[in-house]
């Protein structure tokens, strides 16, 4: 049997961006990305703090040390620029190695969205 776990989170992150006009996914600066152990187009569930929005999309990378945290598409209709982000990734294991799995769990400064 497996199970879901998560596999990764970006805690409290700022939304940067909501580009209406664009084919859909989060832009996510890369070195966040990288650290959390997302990969370009991975999903990701965004949970928004400010207003309760729960969504899902793929994630393409931003510039590098940018703080980039843009949402695209139709998903633009539910952040508002400011808004406090949680980003999230879930991978499917066998419970036992679920049992000692240890997620990626990225804190960035929430006033930049940068690495600290």
């Amino acid at each position: 049997m497996q199970i879901q776990v998560v596999k990764s989170k970006i805690h409290r992150v700022k939304c940067t961006g909501a580009e209406l006009n664009y084919i859909g996914s989060i832009t996510i600066d890369e070195d966040l990305m990288e650290a959390a152990n997302i990969i370009q187009g991975e999903k990701v569930q965004i949970v928004n703090n400010d207003n309760g929005e729960r969504l899902e999309t793929y994630c393409i990378p931003g510039p590098r040390k940018s703080g980039e945290i843009t949402l695209n598409g139709a998903a633009a209709r539910k952040v508002s620029i400011g808004d406090t982000l949680i980003l999230i990734t879930y991978a499917f294991m066998d419970i036992e190695e679920a049992k000692v799995f240890k997620p990626s769990l990225v804190f960035p400064d929430e006033a930049t969205n940068l690495l600290k």
